[in-house]
């Protein structure tokens, strides 16, 4: 019986390219998501600064007592939304930065107990209700009742 010599790729090798390949997909998944984030925060940015811009605008036009108010009020809550974009884009980084440092390590990702996305929607959320309760707080008496 003759023995025949393969020249193709071993399982092992086959094995190997794709656990390489499936590393990549998880690499570019993970970049996708941070780009993601990335957008996400330049959007909360921007809509800060626009709400600012607004109501100043508005402040210029009709400089009340009332519009002042509002547009302080404005500023605190665009403030807050450009502080809370600063926090989750280095965040998201940082995230990013551990996982692939782990994927280079043959390590398997880890996943968080309190992710980032769930961090973001309560504060999202905290700075959403606390700019309502600003709002009707010095809203004008016949307004919020």
């Amino acid at each position: 019986m003759l023995h025949q010599q393969t020249t193709g790729p071993t399982t092992v090798d086959l094995a190997n390219d794709r656990t390489g390949l499936a590393k990549f997909r998880t690499q570019l998944a993970l970049d996708r998501t941070t780009l993601a984030w990335i957008r996400t925060t330049l959007t909360m940015a921007t809509f800060g600064f626009g709400t600012v811009g607004f109501f100043r605008t508005l402040r210029e036009k009709a400089p009340t007592p009332a519009s002042i108010q509002i547009h302080a009020n404005a500023i605190k809550f665009g403030v807050a939304l450009i502080v809370l974009s600063i926090v989750a884009t280095v965040s998201v980084a940082i995230s990013h930065w551990f996982i692939l440092r782990r994927l280079r390590r043959n390590e398997s990702p880890v996943l968080g107990a309190w992710p980032l996305s769930i961090t973001v929607a309560l504060m999202v959320s905290v700075i959403g209700l606390v700019s309502l309760w600003l709002a009707l707080e010095n809203a004008p008496h016949g307004v919020a009742q």
